[in-house]
């Protein structure tokens, strides 16, 4: 069931909506300003979070858990302490990347995302298809380093928490998340320009209090620029060919799976757009 979701192209819809979450936990948005490249290099940073995630998801069974240590490790060394008290963390309090409630907070905002995204597209998920996927994507949550007993037991309590998290204070946006989601939504470089629609269907993806809290302008030329981009891109969508619509390394790991280690020209084209080299595991050295 992850392979069926993730494999889809159009799950970077939601990209920005899940990005924006994250950012609202002071954590998070302090550990992206004082220890992430994304300014200095927004495609570099791109590139280097779907190759993790990827091998997480499509890689093979050394390659999956060789990108969780390097992801541990990473983690390991973003510690540091907030610069402004914010919601009920003081002004100073330490932070820690490797933190439980951190990673638990960002695995939820993935998973959840990748579920709105995929039944805004496609046709939506049965109550027993989303249960699987929950069901895996604590797999998915164990590479991060969460352990069983740190997520939610099924998919009604994820809701659940999800729902929690939105009302809740620990979402608190700061200033620095603010100027981080500015920088990113700006694209980081004068040739690098983020879609107007685009941005307004993340606005839009966006609870009503984070929306304000992050200070997002969002009018009726902004919803009908994000409803007119879903009905294009659900049109056309449905019609693409596998080879474009499934990400490169679902098609390496399909390829993988019949015999064939390296992936053809194509897949390494598709994979260069997506992790920003031609296979899987190049980077891990294994």
């Amino acid at each position: 069931m992850t392979w069926r979701i993730d494999r889809e192209a159009v799950i970077f819809l939601g990209a920005g909506r899940a990005l924006l979450l994250q950012l609202a936990h002071p954590w998070v948005a302090a550990a992206v300003a004082e220890h992430s490249r994304t300014f200095a290099d927004p495609i570099g940073r791109f590139h280097r979070t779907f190759d993790v995630v990827f091998t997480m998801v499509f890689g093979s069974l050394d390659n999956a858990l060789a990108a969780a240590r390097h992801l541990h490790r990473r983690h390991a060394t973003i510690v540091g302490h907030l610069p402004e008290a914010i919601g009920p963390f003081a002004s100073g309090s330490p932070y820690c990347a490797n933190e439980v409630a951190a990673l638990r907070w960002v695995h939820a905002t993935l998973v959840e995302t990748a579920l709105m995204v995929h039944d805004m597209i496609l046709p939506p998920l049965s109550a027993e298809e989303r249960e699987r996927y929950w069901a895996e994507s604590q797999l998915f949550g164990a590479l991060f380093g969460l352990k069983p007993t740190d997520l939610s037991a099924d998919w009604e309590s994820f809701v659940a928490y999800n729902e929690a998290m939105m009302q809740s204070g620990t979402l608190s946006v700061t200033d620095t998340a603010r100027e981080v989601a500015g920088q990113i939504f700006a694209g980081g470089r004068p040739w690098l320009r983020i879609p107007r629609w685009y941005q307004a269907l993340s606005t839009e993806l966006l609870p009503d209090r984070l929306r304000t809290c992050f200070g997002l302008a969002f009018d009726e030329r902004d919803r009908n620029a994000a409803e007119r981009a879903l009905a294009r891109i659900r049109r056309l969508y449905s019609a693409m060919p596998a080879r474009l619509r499934y990400v490169g390394p679902y098609h390496e790991a399909q390829a993988r799976l019949q015999g064939r280690p390296r992936p053809g020209w194509a897949t390494r084209c598709l994979n260069r757009a997506w992790i920003g080299r031609p296979q899987l595991g190049d980077r891990w050295n294994i």
